[in-house]
């Protein structure tokens, strides 16, 4: 998958965890990016608009 285009930034809930942050990619057409940003390299995980909406809605249990 081309990423080279991707912008990241710091996840806003990311900010307030003590260095255990998540940089998320949301400009790439169709496609919804996440990283750790202490392991950039480890993997990304992609999801979908409509999966990604839902995973960032959904309460914890």
């Amino acid at each position: 998958m081309d990423m080279t285009d991707a912008h990241w930034r710091t996840a806003t809930r990311s900010s307030n965890n003590g260095g255990d942050c998540v940089e998320v990619a949301d400009n790439l057409p169709g496609r919804i990016l996440v990283r750790d940003s202490k392991d950039r390299a480890g993997g990304t995980l992609t999801f979908t608009p409509d999966a990604w909406r839902a995973f960032v809605t959904t309460p914890p249990r």
